[in-house]
């Protein structure tokens, strides 16, 4: 059965539609007009048998009145308005309900029901705390390691759409990604108005996607933020409750979003071929379908296991060190803090994902193998610059997969003993330029045997602080 606020409204609408009021519907079922205004305002439940004879009073079947809709958009506005008012949020405000009459207009109750969503919004805002972030976006890597980061309900879905509008091989046009908007009911429109941090708007009414115009030359950016809002409309999601719902439904529509760009089909049957003559790459999968190189190495992560049967990692990390992004089945130790949660925390500095930030030549990738407590691992770093600062994104595998892929001969090589808080202590801003050049290198010498040094050994370097640093560093000699 449907709520009685739906139910008061449906049963006003037709008794209205009839041209009866209150009391002459009254008189037809036998009970008063004010019992019959109770059960129009939510108030009162009717019987079975009394919705019968109302139903049959105005020509209608039962369930007619028991349908789940609202009649009509004023009457959709009037129940969400009553619901926020009588919720928790705007009853500890401790503020008067405002009745709605007839006289109320429209535009009247879309601003108060626009009010209340808004308030809503930012209460749930401000619940996500950071500490349940980083729960949310803990549970939710645990859930895709143990899937293998891969999701086939959605290639399926993905593969599905490709299929309607002819499209089978190369990189997704944009023209293939308007005709998959026009197959949904959807134009694609660019608009200058968008404020600056908005990726797009749908209108379900109308059937369009809004973008922004800084997305037209960026073609990936465009075609992307485009399936995104399409895959909002094709997994049925509406607003979500939770920090988390948030973040799966994220995932979700950037998951279908590469799906398209990168079909399943093509993807495999290109990195196989690339597999079996030993020259899997990064940038050749990327510019093999037309997007950025994280989003390469984030679909191959999707593919690895499933398809390539390998297991994978996969950094993204600032020039500051701290890790943005991180995917792992492969067993490398991925920086954690206490709550398992890896945002934020620093990657080792011999990792390829840090030192990739010291080439002078970034236009190519950077090879490197990595020596771990739980491993050899062969990793391909590319730097890049986004709105803010620098990035590194970084595609690996275990030292036994690296026969398949460009860049298995190289000689760099490095060794990281993370998490062991020795491994990568070392003085930072001033300090850090005082340590550099010959008392840097006489530093590492003394710092595994404690050695005496004369006063002034160092000059310029207060002798207590070079003790508190080769005891800090004690056993540290590489």
């Amino acid at each position: 059965m449907t709520d009685l606020a739906t139910l008061g409204q449906r049963i006003r609408h037709f008794r209205t539609r009839a041209g009866l009021t209150l009391d002459q519907l009254g008189a037809e079922v036998g009970i008063a007009g004010s019992q019959l205004s109770l059960m129009e305002n939510g108030r009162r439940e009717p019987r079975l048998s009394l919705l019968q004879s109302i139903a049959d009073s105005l020509n209608l079947e039962v369930s007619e009145l028991l349908n789940s809709e609202p009649p009509t958009k004023r009457a959709a506005l009037e129940i969400e308005l009553e619901r926020m008012q009588q919720g928790a949020l705007y009853q500890g405000l401790g503020l008067p309900g405002i009745r709605v009459t007839r006289s109320m207009t429209d535009e009247t109750l879309e601003a108060l029901v626009g009010l209340h969503q808004e308030l809503a919004r930012r209460a749930r805002e401000a619940i996500a705390t950071p500490e349940e972030a980083r729960r949310a976006n803990t549970e939710l890597r645990h859930r895709m390691r143990e899937k293998n980061n891969y999701l086939p309900e959605l290639e399926t879905l993905a593969e599905d759409l490709l299929r309607g509008v002819g499209h089978t091989t190369g990189a997704l046009t944009h023209r293939s990604v308007a005709l998959m908007a026009k197959k949904l009911g959807f134009d694609l429109i660019h608009v200058d108005d968008l404020p600056h941090s908005t990726r797009s708007v749908t209108d379900l009414e109308n059937g369009r996607i809004y973008l922004p115009p800084a997305s037209i030359p960026g073609g990936h950016g465009l075609r992307s933020m485009a399936l995104q809002a399409m895959a909002h409309r094709l997994l049925d999601h509406r607003e979500p409750e939770s920090y988390a719902q948030f973040l799966q439904q994220r995932l979700e529509i950037n998951y279908f979003a590469a799906a398209c760009l990168m079909p399943l089909g093509p993807s495999v049957d290109f990195l196989t071929k690339a597999k079996s003559d030993r020259n899997l790459a990064i940038e050749d999968f990327r510019d093999a379908f037309g997007v950025t190189h994280e989003a390469a190495a984030l679909r191959f992560t999707n593919l690895a296991t499933s398809h390539l049967d390998m297991t994978v990692h996969f950094l993204r990390v600032g020039d500051d060190g701290a890790l943005y992004k991180g995917y792992e089945n492969d067993g490398l130790l991925l920086p954690t803090d206490v709550t398992g949660s890896t945002e934020g925390q620093l990657v080792c500095r011999h990792w390829s994902a840090r030192l990739a930030f010291t080439r002078t030549n970034r236009t190519t990738e950077f090879y490197q193998y990595v020596d771990t407590p739980t491993g050899t691992y062969w990793n391909s770093t590319q730097t890049g610059t986004g709105t803010q600062e620098e990035f590194s994104i970084t595609f690996g595998v275990p030292f036994n997969d690296a026969k398949w892929f460009r860049g298995r001969d190289t000689r760099n090589r490095e060794t990281s003993r993370c998490p062991d808080v020795n491994c990568c202590r070392r003085p930072s801003g001033e300090k850090a330029e005082r340590w550099s050049g010959r008392a840097w290198a006489s530093a590492k010498l003394h710092a595994h045997i404690l050695s005496p040094l004369p006063s002034g050994t160092f000059p310029g370097v207060d002798d207590s602080e070079l003790y508190d640093f080769l005891e800090a560093h004690s056993g540290n000699t590489d």
